[in-house]
């Protein structure tokens, strides 16, 4: 399925940039993904912020693999994006994390998005734009804002502190929300070197240390009625369920699976490379030690299964654009993209653990960094509870109650 969007009377394609045909994407992606993986595992125990990578993707169009044709692009469909996403990640997770936030403006501005926004922003795309966000915030309800836009003689201003600002600190662009004067949510987006606009890297987890989420500063930033943006969350102030919140969870369960099949290239590689039998091992070399073959191949199941379910529940979302984004159609593809991130999440847990059954006391050096499979798995998983995307799963099956309108779902 590919997209039809058509831009309005008048308009044009955009020419001169670095998107095109489908074929011409894999082409730059495969092209990339050497250079990407080259060095991850030292960029990450160095933390090391690939910001040259970032820009190229963004310069090679890699973006725009869902921008419709009549716009420029390849519109192409949603697993095709999934499977670019996987591949990222199992170069490196944190520049693929980092990427979500751009790939989900681009769905929102499909699936909900004024023509005049789909004209604005499309060609700033096509021409290498970096989108981010600024999210959560701290202190209050979990999803709470307190941040404030005001208005002020043609325009608005707006203040207040966001975290988890996944990608702002390569991005051109930063997404973010805050409440108005009556107390209602406004989404808007900046020019990141805005006046006002401070991104602090001060980013903290365990895992994905790279993905530039840190704390950003909105002091009394100028916001223009140009600036403002649709929520995909929201229509004439009501919770819907929408598109676009499956495609934000089912591009961390691709994260996920790209870390499972991570783990296994690593497991392959030390056991090849750098293992030794234990002792008592009746095999001369770690590749023909039962145990290690066995956990190999163990990981390789996670990760196959972790890629599997991801890539079904992506065809899930592509169907539910066939049918018109139907009520029912969008709400199976959440109860899909549910059940994998649930699979993806525990096999790269799972894939990312097995990693050190193929070697000894050696496999825990710092110099392999091993661990960051699992610490980066293990954060991925963090951000939405597999518990509650089984429990919804499960509601739905025994009773068919509706998973949460919460972005989450």
């Amino acid at each position: 399925m590919s997209l039809s969007l058509a831009p309005a009377a008048g308009s044009s394609k955009v020419a001169g940039t670095a998107a095109g045909d489908l074929a011409g994407l894999r082409q730059r992606a495969a092209a990339l993904l050497p250079d990407l993986r080259a060095g991850a595992a030292d960029r990450e125990r160095e933390r090391q912020l690939p910001h040259a990578l970032v820009r190229r993707i963004a310069a090679e169009g890699l973006y725009t693999f869902r921008i419709p044709r009549a716009y420029g692009g390849s519109g192409t469909t949603v697993q095709e994006v999934i499977r670019f996403v996987m591949d990222v990640a199992a170069a490196d997770s944190n520049v693929a994390q980092a990427l979500r936030p751009g790939f989900l403006f681009i769905e929102n501005l499909l699936s909900g998005g004024d023509e005049a926004s789909r004209q604005r922003w499309f060609p700033r795309y096509l021409a290498g734009a970096v989108v981010a966000n600024a999210g959560w915030e701290r202190g209050g309800a979990n999803g709470a804002i307190s941040s404030v836009l005001v208005r002020e003689a043609g325009h608005y201003r707006v203040s207040g502190t966001k975290y988890y600002s996944t990608g702002a600190l390569y991005a051109d662009w930063i997404q973010a929300a805050a409440l108005d004067e009556s107390g209602a949510e406004v989404r808007f987006i900046v020019p990141s070197d805005r006046d006002g606009v401070e991104r602090v890297d001060d980013f903290d987890a365990m895992g994905q240390r790279l993905t530039a989420s840190g704390t950003t500063l909105l002091r009394n930033v100028r916001v223009d009625e140009e600036d403002l943006i649709p929520s995909p969350l929201f229509r004439d102030g009501q919770a819907r369920r929408t598109i676009v919140t499956p495609f934000a969870q089912l591009f961390l369960g691709a994260v996920e699976a790209g870390i499972a099949r991570n783990a296994l290239d690593d497991a392959v590689l030390f056991a090849r490379h750098h293992a030794r039998p234990i002792k008592h091992s009746s095999a001369s070399r770690s590749v023909e030690d039962p145990y290690v073959v066995g956990a190999v191949g163990e990981i390789s199941a996670q990760a196959f299964a972790a890629e599997a379910v991801v890539l079904r529940a992506a065809a899930a979302i592509d169907h539910a654009w066939e049918a018109g984004l139907s009520h029912d159609a969008v709400l199976q593809a959440s109860i899909d993209v549910a059940q994998a991130q649930y699979i993806a999440a525990n096999a790269a847990l799972k894939a990312a653990e097995r990693v050190f059954d193929v070697g000894s006391a050696s496999a825990t050096a710092r110099s392999h960094n091993l661990d960051r499979h699992w610490r980066n798995a293990r954060t991925v998983a963090n951000h939405n509870p597999r518990d509650w995307k089984a429990a919804a799963v499960g509601a739905f099956r025994l009773t068919g109650a509706e998973p949460p309108l919460s972005g989450l779902f």
